[in-house]
């Protein structure tokens, strides 16, 4: 099936070629009408998977040498292809996600600017986090050995590709950015339900790939609708690292696959998140109806499918009529939400009518709550509960993936800490108030640090800027390691680890050692930052 420039052949993508066409056969899915697309798929088989590992495995010594100018041309170059194909990769994605156009146009532009961005970082090259401590020969009672150390690349990287960032979390996503970035070959494992989209950016990599004279087993790009090609990834001993972005149950489940290994690896599992937000008294009072509007054009963003929606809220019992019924009105005049995948809005509605047959939770506004209408379509729903209530209940801290959030309602701001340090791990936490507000909640936000990833203070979380101070991680349960980021670039250390060189002959360091820092980069020489010798 050809779409643009681009023929769909449904098959992975190893060794810089096609993989045979075997295994079980599957399609991506409109969500708006139900119609299975051209062409189908087909699971990548245990050869492919084997050999895109060794082949992996035989890239690693060679790109991981590469200067980081040449690794930053690579980079680019993919960059380059994604915006030249923006039309098919955009007009594809949109068939098999029901995503706006404009949103995805909008997420291909932040997918080629992450690839940018890792460019210039290894370009300037000072990431390595170079460190010399120089010989003393001299010193008493022993001499002090020349040790010099920096970062350097781990290995084959397996990727899995998330469902709601068809783009900017998948093939050519921020973990592939990050890990070829650092040096190291990537195997992704296409999420099912945009495969064409997948296969699409797949041969634009592939294509930079060959472009740059690299060898093939640099990247590729394996199918499947089940679990048996990425549980067969994970094990494969030649993968060195996993990156995953999705559910709990499935960022558990590599987990262990990860953990449990003969030689253990790490694996960087973003899990979702509730990403609690904080409603103190002097905002409600200032901007009530304001903050309602906002509030649920947060939640309801993207049919609410983000992982960093808003799904609890802690609101003061004192002064919110305003902000209650502008909310309510607001939720009630929405719209069914179309849902990515018929699948995540049957999982939407049956966690919404768990929450109202257990009655853990009263649902003050939102049409036939938790209904399918046909298709991939839900209803947005808003969920109220005492504070009393949820310090009880724990369950309903737990993420509902879709256009729902629970309020909370507290009395005294004692009350409010003492929920903030019952909370798990999660991604984001906001604070909305005045600065009196926050200079008189130094503890709320104390508590908070050890909480969560990233604090916002009258803003909402939807919405995460590619910088590099941006940090999208968290604590267990939102994440695996709760000291890494996904987004930003920080994310290369994920895939580093620290080498050391003692008393090595100037010439046989790599050059970000070398003496005279041929690559004029910051370095730590004896304790002191520097970019001279």
């Amino acid at each position: 099936m050809e779409i643009g420039d681009v023929e769909l052949a449904g098959l992975s993508l190893v060794a810089g070629r096609s993989a045979e066409q075997s295994g079980v056969s599957f399609r991506g899915v409109n969500p708006a009408n139900a119609l299975a697309l051209e062409p189908a798929y087909y699971a990548a088989s245990l050869d492919d998977i084997d050999t895109a590992a060794r082949l992996a495995a035989g890239a690693f010594p060679h790109f991981a040498k590469l200067s980081g100018r040449e690794r930053a041309a690579f980079l680019r170059k993919i960059a380059e292809g994604l915006t030249a194909a923006g039309a098919a990769i955009v007009g594809r994605a949109n068939a098999e996600t029901g995503l706006p156009v404009a949103r995805l146009q909008g997420e291909l532009a932040r997918t080629t600017g992450q690839l940018k961005l890792f460019a210039e970082l290894i370009e300037e090259g000072s990431w390595v986090d170079a460190r010399i401590d120089e010989a003393d020969r001299e010193r008493k009672p022993l001499p002090r050995p020349d040790v010099r150390s920096m970062l350097r690349p781990i290995g084959p990287v397996a990727i899995f590709g998330a469902s709601n960032f068809p783009l900017a979390f998948s093939v050519a996503g921020g973990d592939t950015a990050s890990a070829l970035a650092a040096g190291n070959p990537v195997i992704v494992k296409a999420h099912p339900a945009h495969p064409g989209t997948s296969e699409i950016v797949g041969r634009i990599v592939q294509e930079a790939v060959r472009a740059s004279e690299l060898p093939g087993g640099v990247f590729a790009l394996l199918f499947d609708a089940g679990i048996e090609v990425g549980t067969a990834l994970v094990e494969h001993p030649d993968v060195r690292a996993v990156a995953f972005t999705g559910s709990a149950a499935g960022g558990h489940a590599l987990m262990r696959l990860a953990s449990q290994r003969p030689e253990p690896i790490p694996c960087y599992s973003e899990m979702g998140s509730t990403n609690p937000l904080f409603i103190l008294p002097g905002a409600m009072r200032e901007r009530g109806p304001a903050l309602a509007q906002a509030l649920q054009a947060s939640f309801t963003l993207g049919s609410g499918q983000f992982c960093t929606k808003p799904g609890l809220v802690f609101v003061p019992e004192k002064d919110d009529r305003k902000f209650m019924e502008a909310l309510r009105s607001g939720v009630g005049s929405l719209e069914l939400q179309g849902m990515l995948t018929a699948g995540i809005a049957t999982k939407y509605k049956d966690a919404v009518l768990q929450r109202l047959h257990e009655n853990r939770a009263q649902s003050i506004a939102g049409t036939a709550p938790g209904a399918l209408a046909s298709n991939a379509n839900c209803s947005p729903v808003l969920f109220e509960v005492s504070l009393r209530e949820f310090l009880k209940e724990p369950s309903l801290e737990e993420e509902i993936f879709g256009p729902t959030t629970l309020l909370v309602r507290y009395g005294s701001e004692d009350e409010l800490l003492v929920a903030a340090r019952q909370l798990h791990g999660h991604l984001t936490a906001t604070i909305h108030g005045t600065e009196e507000d926050l200079s008189n909640s130094s503890e709320l936000v104390h508590v908070l640090e050890g909480k969560v990833g990233r604090i916002l203070f009258n803003g909402f979380p939807t919405g995460v800027e590619v910088c590099h101070a941006m940090v999208h991680g968290g604590p267990f349960p939102a994440t695996s390691d709760g000291r890494s980021t996904s987004v930003g670039t920080r994310a290369i250390f994920r895939f580093v680890r620290p080498a050391c060189y003692q008393d090595f002959p100037d010439a046989c360091l790599p050059p970000e050692l070398q003496q005279k820092n041929p690559l004029r980069i910051m370095r730590m020489v004896n304790g002191d930052l520097r970019r001279d010798e």
